[in-house]
């Protein structure tokens, strides 16, 4: 671990412990760090999913019992953003 001095607003810091549930400010700051941390992860990795192309045609026919559902929308619709999710960080 690496020891460093920072000057930190108390107020956010109050802020971030409340949000992220943390008891000491130790805890709030890494638990923040883990936090951005794993959003970058998870750009990665949507922005790998989204290089992949995604072939649905034949879905519903590929089941048994009477076959499956119809994806062919499915692409189209996982790409649409979701009208209750936080705008995306300009990062």
């Amino acid at each position: 671990m690496t020891r460093i001095t920072v000057d930190i607003d108390d107020e956010l810091l109050a802020t971030a412990r409340e949000v992220l549930g943390t008891e000491t400010k130790v805890a709030t700051i890494n638990a923040a760090l883990q936090t951005v941390a794993r959003r970058k992860q998870v750009r990665d990795a949507i922005t790998l999913m989204n290089s992949v192309e995604m072939d649905f045609s034949g879905s519903e026919d590929s089941f048994r019992y009477g076959g499956g559902r119809d994806l062919s929308q499915l692409e189209a619709k996982a790409r649409r953003p979701r009208e209750d999710s936080p705008p995306a960080d300009p990062a």
